[in-house]
Parts: structure tokens; sequence; C-alpha cells
């Protein structure tokens, strides 16, 4: 695979990290970026093939290659070796060869040893992405925990063949992940009906609605979640839809749903659960610049990928050095920085 530049918008890296070339890959990688400018299996509003480049730039702080998390103490930019291989070729009028040559991406990721991060695009990339991990690490060894407001479960014989709301029911037809270890969070409003949702519950799929999540707390649903995906399984992969997040503060994405959780919940959780798992891929999809005014939801999309960094180079950390994290303590008094009540 040749080197990968930038599909739209200026050719820069995630925040200023070293740019990779798969084809000559340094072999000390522990993340990998790739984007997937792709949006040809949207159902409603086109736009996320604009998500990656504007989720590698919207930072107000210097891109220096440095990044520091309050909460966690870490700078995972500097305590991982984290690279970016620029954007996977995708075009949006080719769906099936989109979807291999993402896959083909991810798959030379993973084979390196490294975690992939994939910045997409609409979520029919999910398909890919964790199909390509799945070949790494084995069908039906890796959990998904997927963040969303749509379960994304069509049937494939509805309508065209592949699509972004069509990949979680392939997955798991194609035994890339079980069906009893698909956690879904954050899932509301009109859609599916009861024959899809019969096939989920066939499956063994657990689904978190929000009114779930409102009566139960959201934690409690996340420490139930968290032990199914670690029950025989060797690790998870993180599916984040910005959608799963209330449009009203995030705007820009295909398929916005009122009701969502707010971004202060979900960057939460993605912390929680890059620093509880062993997370083995991550994804950020749906993110359509072109509905935002603020560039809001690319904000946030970038912050998803930093907190699930940080997670996993504090988990590592503790790791290494027999400590723990524990939100409850004053900032100040985290690391021996001393101070704080």
């Amino acid at each position: 695979m040749h080197h990968l530049g930038s599909a739209f918008g200026p050719d820069i890296t995630f925040l200023g990290v070293p740019r990779l070339n798969l084809d000559d890959p340094p072999a000390d990688a522990d993340v990998i970026i790739l984007g997937a400018p792709f949006d040809g299996g949207t159902s409603h509003r086109p736009g996320a093939r604009f998500g990656p480049a504007a989720i590698r730039q919207a930072c107000y702080l210097p891109h220096n290659g440095a990044r520091r998390s309050l909460a966690l103490g870490v700078d995972p930019l500097t305590e991982l070796k984290v690279y970016d291989a620029g954007d996977v070729p995708c075009y949006s009028g080719d769906i099936e060869q989109s979807i291999r040559t993402v896959e083909g991406a991810v798959r030379m990721t993973a084979g390196l040893g490294a975690i992939p991060v994939v910045l997409g695009g609409d979520h029919t990339i999910a398909l890919p992405d964790m199909r390509a991990v799945a070949r790494h690490h084995g069908f039906g060894r890796i959990s998904m925990l997927h963040f969303d407001a749509h379960a994304d479960t069509g049937e494939v014989e509805d309508g065209p063949l592949y699509g972004h709301g069509k990949p979680m029911r392939q997955l798991i037809e194609s035994g890339a992940v079980r069906g009893d270890r698909f956690l879904q969070m954050g899932l509301r409003g009109y859609w599916p009906g009861p024959e899809t949702l019969r096939w989920m519950a066939d499956q063994g799929m657990r689904s978190y609605e929000m009114s779930e999540i409102t009566a139960r707390g959201f934690d409690t649903c996340l420490t139930e979640a968290f032990a199914t995906a670690m029950d025989d399984c060797d690790g998870v992969y993180l599916s984040v839809d910005v959608d799963v997040v209330d449009p009203g503060q995030a705007p820009g994405t295909g398929t916005p749903e009122p009701g969502g959780l707010t971004s202060r919940q979900l960057l939460d959780a993605v912390r929680r659960a890059a620093y509880e798992l062993p997370v083995v891929g991550v994804e950020v999809v749906e993110v359509a610049p072109p509905y935002d005014h603020a560039d809001i939801t690319a904000y946030l999309g970038n912050r998803i990928v930093l907190e699930a960094l940080s997670g996993i180079a504090r988990r590592r950390r503790d790791a290494r050095e027999g400590t723990t994290w524990d939100p409850a303590v004053p900032l100040l008094r985290r690391d021996g920085l001393g101070g704080g009540r």
C-alpha cells in the first residue's frame, strides 16, 4: 500500500504525530491512526467523508505532538508511539472496493501489533474495521462495545447490500463477533422494528436503550457491559458513533436523534473503557462537519480519540508500575503532585 495522505483538506497528521508509511512501518508503533473518508453508505445526510480531516485539525492547542490528560495524568502522544498513516483511498461510488481497501489497511495495522484507530467516515466502515481486527485476533475472540443512537442491525435484504445501518448484523452473521458479546450503549428513537429487535434478541445481543441508562445509571450499565465483554473474550473493540450524543452537543452528524448522552458522559465512558478493558481497536464515525456551525462535533471526535489513547496509556503505565488510577482523587494530589483537599 503506497504512502497515504489526506483525501480532503490539508495533509496533516492527528495533532502532529509522526507520519507512517504502511509499506515501511516502524517496529515500535503502539497505535496507528487511519482515516476512512467514506460516506457512500449513508441513509440520510452525507458529509462524513470530511470527518477524518476535521477530527485531525480540531484542537486549539499547538500541534506539537503533546497532550497531557488532566484526568489521567498521562500524555498519550508521548507515552505511546502514535503514528498517523493518512487516509485510506475511499470512493463513495464504489462501496465494495472501499470496504476491501479499508479492511486491508486495518489488517496491516493490526498485523504490526499496533492498535488501529480509524477516523470515519460513516458507520459502514465498522464492517471492514472490526472484521480486520477479528481476522488478526480470531473470529469470536473480540467483543464489541458500540456507542450509538442506532442499532445498525438492518436486514441485508432490505435495500443495498452494504450501508451504515447494517454492519453490526453483518459482523455477527459472519462470525467475526459473537452476538452475545455485542454490547450497545445509547440506543433510542423509533428504529428498528419488531422483526429486527427479535433477530437481535435471538443473537444474544445486549442493547442498553437510553431509558434504561437513565433509570439504572450509566455507570451501572457500563460495569455490567464490561463484565460481559470480557467473559471468554481476549479483547474489546470500541465503536463510537457521535450520534450517540444528543444533537444539541453534536449537531454535525448525518442522522441526529434527540435525547442522547451528553458529551461529558461519552468522554467519561470512553476513558473508562480504554482504562479498564484491553482495547484492541477504536473507531470514531459519523462526524459530518457540513452540519456543524462551530466545529463542535469535530472537537468532540478529536477528544474521543484522545480519551481512548489516554486510557490505554494509563492502563499500560499502571500495569507496569503497579499503580491504580482513581478518578475521585483530586487533581493536585494525583501522581504525587501534592496540594488539594
